[in-house]
């Protein structure tokens, strides 16, 4: 058997793996996989019953902070009419060993299948105790300096100490300071370096960003934006780092929307990649849809996105499909 048989796909969330067959009395284990900050295996054993299981590669980092793991394991089998074993998921399951999880399948599977997991948290427990922190949230949290520096910058704009500059979006205004945005982004230094309106009259308007989302914009450029501020903004925030020339901001949206790719996003994730020139996330959709064969999870949103989307991503996306046919 050729070496790719145990070899599992991975994106950031999303581990696959196909098996050409098993024969009856069969025991087959796969290479590692990263998907978190841990490696994994998945097994898939054989008899009257077929069991699936997955499982951490024995470390140091598992055996002193093991995950806690939130996940859906699916198996799609092509013999015949395309049929999906959905397993009922898994929620903040502490994963130590090759039997703490493990699936039973009692219906007959021949030929190829696909065993595709999805993993939708990983948790580590926090070395002082508490509450066990999800992984997803720490690289977020790790680019933040100082942070004694980033309070005072944030008090700054939530008690509108000394503001000397209005943004006004498209449902309200709030206070901010010119020195700070002129230094975050060159396109509001040029505003305020030149005899433009925005420094006449001391405004700038933002008309196409709602006030939550203007807020969370400042709170970025401050320092002091928290991480579900940060999601639930992502895509005004990209819309605005993009407008005003704010890379790292803009990287930060291209990150993050990379993270959790599924079935319900991954069409508008697309467009947004075209949109904003982001080669990593349209990678990674592409990936998602073709790869690992989700497309035909979503036939009809898929039909109808070929409606409106623009000609030279649509011809990628086809390009894509017929490179994986002659790799099939």
């Amino acid at each position: 058997m050729n070496e790719s048989a145990y070899r599992v796909e991975t994106t950031s969330r999303l581990a696959q793996w196909k098996i050409d067959t098993l024969s009856s009395c069969t025991y087959r284990k796969s290479d590692p996989f990263r998907i978190g900050n841990w490696n994994w295996h998945l097994t898939v054993e054989k008899n009257k019953v077929l069991y699936i299981k997955l499982y951490p590669v024995i470390s140091n980092l598992t055996r002193e902070s093991p995950p806690i793991a939130s996940f859906v394991v699916r198996v799609f089998c092509s013999v015949g009419n395309r049929h999906t074993l959905i397993h009922p998921g898994v929620t903040d399951k502490q994963l130590k060993n090759i039997d703490d999880f493990v699936w039973s399948i009692e219906t007959p599977l021949s030929g190829k299948f696909i065993i595709d997991v999805e993993f939708l948290d990983l948790k580590t427990t926090s070395p002082n105790g508490g509450e066990p922190c999800s992984i997803w949230g720490e690289g977020f949290s790790q680019r933040q300096s100082n942070a004694t520096v980033l309070a005072s910058l944030g008090r700054m704009l939530s008690e509108s100490i000394h503001t000397d500059i209005t943004i006004n979006a498209s449902n309200g205004s709030i206070g901010a300071h010119r020195a700070i945005l002129a230094t975050r982004s060159p396109v509001f230094r040029g505003m305020f370096s030149h005899n433009l309106k925005e420094k006449e009259l001391s405004t700038v308007n933002i008309p196409d960003i709602s006030i939550e989302a203007c807020q969370a914009f400042l709170n970025y450029i401050y320092g002091s934006i928290q991480h579900t501020e940060f999601l639930t903004h992502r895509l005004a925030l990209l819309r605005a780092s993009d407008k005003y020339d704010i890379c790292d901001l803009k990287d930060a949206c291209h990150e993050s929307l990379i993270e959790d790719i599924d079935t319900k996003n991954v069409l508008e994730r697309l467009q947004i990649a075209s949109l904003y020139q982001l080669p990593r996330l349209k990678e990674g959709c592409m990936r998602y849809l073709v790869k690992f064969g989700k497309i035909f999870d979503i036939r009809d949103e898929f039909n109808a996105f070929l409606q409106g989307a623009d000609r030279d991503l649509i011809a990628e996306i086809f390009h894509e499909v017929l490179s994986a046919w002659k790799g099939f």
